[in-house]
């Protein structure tokens, strides 16, 4: 299995997502509505990291 690195603005949102969800998680960043759905942003986060790191030009 090849391994390439993912785009930036990939990477990017991808950081993005999961640094919302831990900040939520650990009551730093408040934002009402994603309060439930904090381990999902985490996850979701990790999970694009690793399929754009499995597939090409994503």
């Amino acid at each position: 299995m090849k391994l390439s690195a993912p785009m930036f603005s990939t990477w990017l949102i991808a950081v993005i997502i999961g640094a919302i969800g831990a900040l939520q998680h650990f009551h730093v960043l408040h934002i009402n509505e994603l309060a439930p759905y904090s381990v999902h942003l985490l996850v979701a986060g990790f999970a694009l990291l690793i399929l754009a790191t499995l597939l090409k030009k994503l």
